[in-house]
């Protein structure tokens, strides 16, 4: 009698894949752009996202999903910043997913936000391997986590549409080759999109705004 075999986690992406596609169908009808934000924990993910809330608060209205396997911290400061912050609980799981994703949104009132950034668990193997829904990924990748990180995570690289390098005020005090980074993400995704940027000082955040009023134009048509 011949063995039966089952593929149970391509069972799994399909339904979460199915799903994804409704969330991103429905973003569009509320003319609200979603963006999958991942990284490695520490990597600046949130300090960025309160900047940014910042300074595009008067041209966009502006909503968080933050997701932690505990706490509530993150969620809280943006809520401080004076964005919409919903917060997901995963109690252990290293990654979110579309039916993670779907009660967050079901939560909120999506005809008043134009940009939603999913602030992702911090892991850079997880994440990179589920749709959530969004429109588009981005990836931050910190300076002092070293620039062989592209070799060792490359499917993170791979489904990004761009790549932030953070903290490159710190860069003359550790051994990362931004050169070199850049060319080895690049080999791996030539469509992305890589700025580099300092959080803490501002450097090259002028690009990233930029990059990010460009993307929400395209998706919900302002001008």
């Amino acid at each position: 009698m011949a063995i039966r075999y089952i593929d149970i986690k391509q069972e799994v992406l399909s339904a979460n894949d199915g799903l994804a596609n409704k969330l991103r169908v429905r973003l569009k009808e509320h003319k609200t752009l979603m963006i999958n934000v991942m990284s490695s924990p520490g990597a600046g993910k949130t300090t960025l996202l309160l900047d940014t809330i910042q300074r595009l608060r008067e041209q966009l209205r502006i909503g968080v999903v933050e997701a932690d396997i505990e706490s509530m911290v993150d969620a809280e400061k943006i809520e401080q910043s004076g964005a919409m912050a919903v917060q997901i609980r995963t109690g252990g799981d290293c990654h979110i997913d579309a039916p993670m994703l779907k009660p967050a949104l079901d939560t909120m009132n999506l005809d008043s936000v134009d940009l939603l950034f999913l602030e992702n668990i911090g892991n850079l193997v997880c994440p990179a391997e589920f749709d959530t829904g969004a429109t588009c990924s981005i990836m931050l990748l910190s300076v002092p986590e070293g620039d062989d990180k592209v070799l060792k995570y490359p499917l993170m690289f791979k489904v990004c549409h761009c790549l932030l390098i953070n903290k490159t005020d710190v860069l003359p005090y550790f051994d990362f080759d931004i050169d070199a980074c850049i060319e080895r993400a690049l080999r791996l995704n030539p469509e992305m999109k890589i700025i580099p940027v300092s959080a803490k000082t501002g450097e090259g955040m002028e690009e990233w705004y930029r990059w990010l009023r460009e993307q929400t134009e395209q998706w919900i048509g302002k001008k």
